[in-house]
C-alpha cells in the first residue's frame, strides 16, 4: 500500500514538472536574425553577411555585432557609440555595442561602413534594465505563471488534506 502512494505521489510530481518546463523554455523571439537588403553585396547564402545577436536588447546592454567578408569597418547607430569591428578571423570580423541607457525602446538599424560599401542590419532596442543583481526580478510573474503556481499550491494542499483525513481513519482518532 505505502508503495502505492509513493507511486502516485512521484507521477503527480514528475506531471506537475512537465506541464510546467514549457513555461520555462520559452521566449520571445529569435535570439539572432539575417536579414537580406537587395542594396548590398550578398554573401553566399543570399544574406548581407551582417548579423546582430541578440536582436532584441534592452537599454544598456550589450549587441554583438558578427560581419562576414569584411576585413576591418566601423558600426554606427543611433542607439550607441561609434564602434570598430575586430580584425578578421576566418572572413568573420565582430563588434560589440553597448545600447545607450536612455535609448529609446523601438526599431533602430545599425549601418556597417566596411571596404567602400554599406551594409544595414535591423535591431530592436527593449525598455528597461534588467534586473540589477541583489535587488530583485524585473519581471512580473505572468498570469499563466501564476495560474500553474496557484493550481500546484492547490493540489498540495488538497493532497495534504486527503492524507490526513486518511490518516485518521485508519487510526480511529477522533
Amino acid at each position: 500500500m505505502r508503495a502505492a502512494r509513493t507511486l502516485a505521489v512521484t507521477a503527480t510530481a514528475f506531471a506537475a514538472l512537465g506541464l510546467a518546463a514549457p513555461l520555462a523554455t520559452a521566449t520571445n523571439g529569435p535570439s539572432s536574425v539575417t536579414v537580406n537588403s537587395s542594396e548590398v553585396q550578398r554573401g553566399g547564402d543570399g544574406s548581407n553577411g551582417v548579423t546582430v545577436s541578440p536582436f532584441a536588447v534592452h537599454q544598456g546592454a550589450i549587441l554583438t555585432i558578427t560581419v562576414r567578408g569584411c576585413a576591418g569597418g566601423t558600426v554606427t547607430s543611433n542607439a550607441f557609440a561609434t564602434t570598430t569591428l575586430s580584425a578578421t578571423v576566418n572572413g568573420v570580423s565582430t563588434a560589440t555595442a553597448r545600447i545607450y541607457n536612455n535609448a529609446t525602446p523601438g526599431q533602430y538599424n545599425l549601418a556597417v561602413q566596411c571596404g567602400g560599401r554599406t551594409l544595414t542590419q535591423p535591431f530592436r532596442v527593449l525598455p528597461g534594465q534588467g534586473a540589477q543583481g541583489g535587488l530583485g526580478g524585473s519581471l512580473a510573474p505572468s498570469s499563466t505563471e501564476m495560474a500553474v503556481g496557484g493550481s500546484l499550491v492547490a493540489a498540495a494542499a488538497l493532497g495534504g488534506g486527503l492524507f490526513i483525513a486518511r490518516r485518521r481513519r485508519m487510526s480511529g482518532a477522533v
